[in-house]
């Protein structure tokens, strides 16, 4: 029989670290004076005191370590407890959301999604602003631990390629798991920082520049602004493409750097191909506004550098309604959410390096079409990529395109318009944020959705946030088979 108890209680003990979280908010609404102190001051009680009474009662179940089912049950109820408990201050606070719109904020934040169904976030409390953005910060460090120490485990959509690179290569410098996760989080934490002085140097207050820091180093993109990026100062905006980039990067090159070599990083097909893609569609949307403009100018290029980084990383931050760009731009933006930045970095979406195996593969087919009696192997960063790689890439790719189809007729089915439906599929699966059409475009918003399109998305945030797989084989016979 499965047991539970291991599970429960490392769920127990991150819902502990979560209520600990709100006390921050709390302390900003204490210092502001407006009253909305308390809302976190209850919430965070509640949290902690559940999560400890789960923590407490599955204590006795905690063993040397997790089986694979085990870990599959982890890695989703994580995701899916704590935005159930992150729920509570938009329930309880000045937003006053219901329980469908609160769990979709939370969710969006917890998964770094960035969607948002909150109107007026320029006169709510400084405590919930912050709280917005701490959800997205915490998120984006798990999914960075998820997707170095758990998927390459679980063989999910071809991570396990990076189970050698992650600690086997790294030999003697580090060759445990929580190591590694350990510095990661310490390199995350000081690209924060970074990143909150580099906002300040431009001239943003330091309240805005924390809580964008956070929200641009998770990539996640929840703004203090209902606006997003247009309402601050423009040279804010090469300061998030910057850290907007850095955090698309594997995070596992940064620890290597920090080891004593940068070779890794540098060599790394993932971020050659990363600002190759970048690059590429920067300078043909830069084209396109250039004849659409008949005049070129620093602006221009700002424009498209900045929503372009802002999309591909999934970071989902707007400083201009790209659907006035015309059909081809916006055809353009819809791809590039689809290709996303580098493995076991906060980026989302397909990722990379899966375009990368699925084009290796292309190649080795047409040469053997070419060449039958030929032998040839598919082969990345060097190295020759085995069967059971290809096929799990393979396999995500079909999951990730019946998912994105099934969820796009379902949300079509609740009423909504064929760009809103595919559009909201695929920024929900992908973690983009926001999506297409004058109601959920860069300028949009979630909030006037029906409950059921809300819930769709947030099972989709869930799905994408976790690779698919991981999802779904918890829902086979075989899984809960003893």
């Amino acid at each position: 029989m499965l047991d539970l108890r291991p599970v429960g209680y490392v769920v127990g003990l991150l819902a502990m670290a979560l209520g600990l979280a709100m006390l921050l908010p709390l302390v900003v609404d204490i210092a502001e004076g407006r009253g909305h102190w308390h809302v976190f001051a209850q919430t965070s009680i509640l949290t902690i005191m559940i999560g400890g009474l789960v923590a407490g009662a599955c204590r006795n179940g905690v063993g040397e370590g997790l089986t694979i089912r085990q870990t599959f049950l982890l890695t989703t109820g994580v995701w899916v407890v704590l935005p159930l408990f992150g729920a509570l201050p938009f329930m309880l606070g000045a937003t006053g959301l219901d329980f469908t719109d609160a769990v979709f904020e939370a969710m969006s934040g917890l998964t770094t999604t960035g969607s948002t169904v909150i109107e007026g976030l320029d006169t709510l409390p400084k405590g919930l602003l912050l709280w917005r953005g701490i959800t997205q910060w915490l998120g984006g460090v798990g999914i960075i631990v998820v997707a170095m120490v758990f998927l390459p485990e679980l063989r999910v959509g071809g991570m396990q390629i990076f189970k050698a690179e992650a600690f086997d290569t790294m030999g003697k410098i580090l060759p445990r798991a929580t190591e590694i996760a350990s510095r990661i989080s310490v390199i995350y934490l000081a690209m924060t920082l970074a990143c909150i002085m580099s906002y300040v140097a431009t001239g943003m207050n330091a309240f805005d520049a924390t809580v964008h820091a956070m929200t641009t180093v998770s990539t996640g993109g929840m703004s203090n602004y209902d606006t997003s990026f247009g309402e601050l100062h423009k040279s804010a905006e090469y300061v998030a493409v910057i850290f907007m980039i850095l955090s698309a990067l594997p995070f596992v090159r940064y620890v290597q750097m920090i080891s004593g070599t940068a070779k890794p990083l540098l060599r790394d097909p993932q971020v050659r191909g990363f600002f190759i893609t970048i690059s590429s569609i920067v300078g043909v949307l830069t084209a396109w506004q250039f004849v659409q403009r008949a005049h070129f100018t620093e602006e221009t290029f700002r424009e498209v550098l900045f929503n372009v980084v802002s999309i591909i990383t999934g970071t989902g931050y707007a400083s201009e309604d790209y659907m006035l760009w015309g059909p081809f731009a916006v055809a353009i933006f819809f791809f590039t959410g689809l290709i996303g930045g580098c493995a076991g970095s906060t980026a989302c979406s397909i990722k990379i390096f899966r375009y990368q195996l699925l084009f290796a593969s292309i190649r080795v087919q047409l040469a053997r079409i070419r060449t039958p009696h030929g032998v040839f192997t598919p082969r990345y960063s060097g190295k020759a990529v085995g069967d059971d790689v290809l096929n799990s890439v393979m396999s995500f790719f079909v999951f990730f395109t019946v998912s994105l189809g099934l969820i796009a007729v379902l949300l079509g089915m609740t009423g909504l318009d064929f760009t809103t439906a595919l559009s909201g599929a695929a920024t929900a699966l992908g973690n983009i944020g926001p999506g297409l059409g004058d109601v959920i475009g860069p300028s949009g918003n979630f909030v006037t959705l029906n409950d059921t399109a809300k819930w769709i998305l947030t099972a989709a945030m869930l799905i994408g946030r976790l690779e698919l797989l991981v999802v779904y084989a918890i829902f086979t016979v075989t899984f809960w088979r003893i």
